[in-house]
């Protein structure tokens, strides 16, 4: 594509989509913690005859802020029933800026079930951009492939001190 087909392009987009980055800067989000409840899917069913998939699973914990720190307080695994199955973080850890942290759940793994999740809470000093907490389910058999990504959902807010 030559520069000239280039600038049109730009320009056309531009003109379509003038609210775009308004759209975006709605959903940008400071906190100072927050808990936040992450599915999992670790078996999935296909076929007519529901065949139980096993998938592995990585929780994900993504520090966006790229000049904040802040620290995860707890991480817990609860299987389809609601039973505590593992603290994950017995202490604090902290996430440097943009720093990543994960946690797996291998294939084999079965005791979450159907309904497994994650309830991760995690606090800073201050407000800063809100981390990206997510899971992602992988697995392959007879040569086929899945993966999909399951996103955190916030249940509680901390609420700032005055």
């Amino acid at each position: 594509m030559n520069k000239r087909c280039a600038s049109i392009l730009a320009l056309l987009l531009v003109q379509a989509f003038p609210f775009a980055s308004d759209c975006l800067a709605a959903d940008y989000k400071l906190s100072k913690g927050q808990t936040v409840y992450v599915s999992v899917h670790s078996t999935i069913f296909t076929a007519a005859k529901a065949v139980p998939f096993h998938l592995e699973a990585t929780l994900i914990i993504r520090n966006t802020d790229p000049s904040s720190s802040f620290k995860v307080t707890g991480a817990d695994f609860y299987d389809t029933k609601g039973k505590l199955l593992k603290h994950y973080f017995p202490e604090p850890i902290e996430l440097k800026p943009l720093e990543t942290r994960y946690i797996f759940i291998p294939q084999n793994d079965l005791n979450g079930g159907v309904g497994a999740n994650f309830i991760v809470r995690w606090a800073a000093s201050e407000e800063i951009n809100v981390p990206i907490i997510e899971c992602l389910m992988t697995g392959t058999k007879s040569g086929q492939g899945i993966s999909f990504i399951s996103l955190g959902q916030v249940i509680k807010e901390k609420v700032p001190v005055p």
